[in-house]
């Protein structure tokens, strides 16, 4: 890791890397986390995992969280993503030990809050996920875990066990250096709202929901 900064959010011209900045007690309603704060020199993003318990090093369960202020914190329909984010801190709290890192700069997959509320302007209109940002000359998927994967050695974590429903993060993290031992489910529901967007997931980004079977032979 580099050496500490004064002020957070500067640095020099010399810092890459990842930076443990800050490590703070977060009582939730989930249960008392340690909130350990890094700073992403090379891309100027700050970050936080939420540690629960005491972590091993091999097979820890973990959950690499993009952030999704629609979702997260607003309660939208139109993703997955609050009630994922919900389900693997009970998890982990259920688990005894284990943490979720939320990535910032990974709001739309990557693409930035604007840019993912025009594509929802599209999916609107008619187009899927993938095509609405391609129609808006964007990447279909931006993220990069590389800084995910630097937390997690900086945490002591040498194995994981992924909650996960899309295979290419576990690659990601694999070509990080960062065993996964197992890849978790971390299935939610469908609604009448994401149904589309779930099945846009599944058949055009690869991602593992067989809970939408039962939903697809029914419509």
């Amino acid at each position: 890791m580099t050496e500490k900064i004064g002020v957070l959010g500067k640095k020099s011209p010399q810092q890459t890397g990842v930076e443990r900045v800050v490590n703070a007690p977060l009582p939730t309603v989930y249960g008392k986390f340690q909130a350990v704060g890094y700073l992403d020199h090379d891309r100027g993003d700050e970050q936080v995992a939420l540690v629960y318990g005491e972590l091993g090093t091999d097979d820890v369960l973990i959950r690499l969280h993009s952030e999704c202020l629609t979702g997260d914190a607003f309660g939208s329909q139109h993703c997955e993503c609050g009630d994922q984010l919900d389900a693997a801190l009970r998890a982990v709290v259920a688990e005894g030990a284990g943490v979720v890192v939320y990535l910032r700069g990974h709001e739309g997959r990557g693409i930035g809050l604007l840019a993912k509320l025009r594509a929802m302007a599209l999916q609107a209109e008619g187009l899927d996920t993938v095509e609405a940002n391609l129609a808006l000359g964007l990447p279909v998927d931006a993220r990069d875990y590389g800084v995910a994967a630097r937390i997690l050695e900086d945490l002591g974590v040498k194995s994981v066990r992924l909650m996960s429903n899309n295979p290419r993060k576990r690659d990601a993290l694999v070509s990080h250096g960062i065993k996964v031992a197992e890849q978790v489910p971390l299935l939610i529901p469908p609604c009448e709202n994401n149904i589309t967007y779930l099945r846009t997931k599944r058949e055009r980004l690869d991602h593992h929901l067989p809970h939408l079977d039962a939903v697809v032979s029914s419509s």
